[in-house]
């Protein structure tokens, strides 16, 4: 299965269309809704690992555009320490609720 960014890969210029980025937006938020109904289905702790990793990839790759950004139109670069930071304790507190003990 392909990531949304994915079908925009040869032509990049597409994901910078105010449309595409909403369309890209509803279609994470329709992904989130599928992993909770999938949670609430089963309540199973590997669906709720999964629903914390994709969770992980999105934050990650937002920080990646962060960065292009800044390298493209010299905005300010990311916080990266921030980011890491905010990253364990969304971890940590996710599984603390979900009783997942690394």
């Amino acid at each position: 299965m392909k990531s949304t960014r994915d079908l925009f890969k040869n032509n990049p210029a597409l994901l910078e269309e105010p449309e595409v980025a909403e369309l890209l937006k509803y279609c994470d938020e329709l992904e989130d809704e599928i992993i909770a109904f999938k949670f609430q289905k089963s309540n199973s702790k590997e669906l709720a690992m999964i629903d914390m990793l994709q969770e992980v990839i999105k934050g990650c790759n937002d920080l990646e555009k962060e960065q292009i950004e800044h390298d493209r139109f010299g905005y300010e670069a990311p916080k990266y320490q921030d980011a890491i930071l905010n990253l364990k304790t969304y971890i940590l507190d996710r599984c603390r609720e979900e009783k997942i003990w690394l």
